[in-house]
């Protein structure tokens, strides 16, 4: 069986924890049964010290390699910040954006070989040598697409656009922010085996990672909404709201300057049906919320991800609404 998943960072990776953590249960000792492929944001990738960072992919190679920081969520586990604190007494700048010692190890093999000219989806690979994730982890396109973010600056007042990076990190979202921009998406190409990921699976997912800045700025590269349009297989999303907030982050920031309504409806009619000229065939939301989404399957089930066997159950339900049998 394929399963095909768009994922943001730690949402993501813990939605995907529970994908393989179902497939491994239903066909154990035998991994060749089930391929799992996750399409990784790149929006949040950036430029920092001379190194380029990849948040997204990192967080799912990391979780699924058991790498991750457990109470971060994102980051290496056992990290210190030497570096971090040698660089601020150089005064360098940008000083809000922390560099763990061990992450610098892989954002310095991922520059060197884009630098060599490798593409990202082929340095991705080539770190998860070291992770074995279990899943296929494929960056959704080798070019840049990044998401900036049109703010009113706090110190001239003047209107201009900054890094994603700049504007959840350093300002925590909390600056007067209006539109979105994905800079580089319109003349992006998905990554190799992106599309062929969606056409031949036999359920794709939406994991309940942001909807504006993960998902949505997937979305953005061009011949990915097409594919899931498209696809023969059912395209189910997770909701990343539950009781009206978001699980985690600043999804509820994000939603109000595109002006979607915080809940599970909002979302689930942000993205659209299939039938209609949206993406979605099913939608889970949480237990206690209702969402009515014309032309898409809706069914309440537990959603939060406490571990991967909670997870699990909860991507089995995906496979339930999609009619697709395990």
């Amino acid at each position: 069986m394929n399963v095909t998943v768009l994922v943001g960072g730690v949402g993501g990776a813990r939605f995907l924890q529970g994908v393989r953590s179902l497939l491994e249960s239903v066909s154990p000792g035998d991994p060749d049964a089930h391929d799992v492929t996750a399409i990784v944001n790149v929006g949040d990738d950036v430029w920092m010290h001379g190194l380029r960072i990849c948040p997204d992919l990192d967080t799912c190679m990391y979780t699924l390699g058991g790498g991750i920081d457990p109470e971060r969520g994102w980051g290496h586990r056992g990290e210190t910040w030497s570096a971090k604190e040698e660089l601020a007494a150089y005064g360098a700048k940008p000083d809000w954006f922390g560099l763990g010692d061990r992450d610098i190890a892989t954002h310095l093999i991922r520059s060197q070989m884009l630098r060599a000219g490798y593409p990202l989806s082929a340095v991705t690979e080539a770190l998860c040598a070291r992770w074995e994730p279990g899943v296929r982890l494929l960056p959704v396109t080798d070019d840049r697409s990044e998401t900036h973010v049109v703010v009113t600056d706090p110190e001239s007042g003047d209107r201009k656009a900054i890094h994603f990076q700049e504007w959840w990190v350093r300002y925590r979202a909390q600056i007067p922010t209006h539109s979105f921009a994905d800079i580089g998406a319109d003349q992006a190409t998905p990554a190799p085996g992106v599309l062929d990921a969606i056409e031949h699976a036999d359920l794709v997912l939406l994991a309940p990672s942001n909807p504006v800045v993960s998902i949505g700025a997937i979305l953005a590269v061009p011949g990915i909404r097409g594919a899931l349009r498209t696809t023969r297989a059912k395209v189910v999303g997770v909701s990343p709201v539950i009781g009206g907030k978001p699980v985690r982050g600043m999804a509820d920031e994000c939603l109000e300057v595109i002006g979607v309504e915080t809940s599970a409806e909002g979302v689930g009619r942000h993205y659209g049906a299939r039938s209609g000229t949206g993406i979605l065939d099913g939608w889970l939301v949480a237990e206690d919320d209702t969402a009515d989404v014309p032309g898409v399957a809706v069914r309440a089930v537990p959603l939060l991800m406490r571990d991967p066997e909670t997870t699990a159950d909860m991507v089995r339900a995906a496979f339930d609404v999609a009619e697709v049998a395990l």
